[in-house]
C-alpha cells in the first residue's frame, strides 16, 4: 500500500469534517449535548485529544478503503467517490444510527454525524483514486 495517497486522503477527509462541522456547528452542539462556554464554543475546543483521534481515524479509514479498493479493483476517481459514498451510507451511518437509537440521542445528531461519515468517506474514496 502506498502511504502518500492514504495520508492525503485521510487529511482530505479530516478537512472535509472541519468544514462539515463548521457548517453544522450550532445544531450539532445542541443535538450532541456538548458542554459550551459562555461565548457558545465547545468547552473542550482547546483539548488536542479529539483532534488527534479524528485525524488518526480518518487515516485509518483511508488505509482500509485503499486496501478494499485494491481488492475490488476500483481504479477511477468516480468509482472511488461512489464506493466511498456507499461505504459511508451503508456501513458507517447505519452503525451510528443503531448506537444513537439505543442511546436515545436526537435524530438530528444521527443525520449530522451520519452525513459526515457518508460524504467524508466519498471524499476519501475520490482522493485515494486520484493517485
Amino acid at each position: 500500500m502506498a502511504l502518500l495517497p492514504i495520508l492525503v486522503a485521510g487529511v482530505a477527509g479530516w478537512i472535509f469534517g472541519a468544514i462539515w462541522y463548521s457548517v453544522f456547528a450550532k445544531p450539532w452542539m445542541v443535538a450532541s449535548g456538548v458542554e459550551v462556554t459562555a461565548d457558545g464554543k465547545p468547552a473542550n475546543q482547546k483539548n488536542p485529544v479529539p483532534y488527534i483521534i479524528s485525524i488518526t481515524s480518518a487515516i485509518i479509514v483511508a488505509a482500509t478503503m485503499q486496501y478494499a479498493f485494491a481488492m475490488l479493483e476500483i481504479t477511477t476517481v468516480m468509482k472511488g467517490l461512489t464506493s466511498g459514498l456507499g461505504i459511508g451510507l451503508c456501513f458507517a451511518a447505519p452503525w451510528l444510527a443503531t448506537n444513537y437509537g439505543f442511546a436515545g440521542r436526537p435524530f438530528k445528531l444521527t443525520l449530522i454525524d451520519g452525513g459526515y461519515a457518508t460524504f467524508g468517506s466519498a471524499v476519501i474514496g475520490a482522493v485515494l483514486m486520484f493517485f
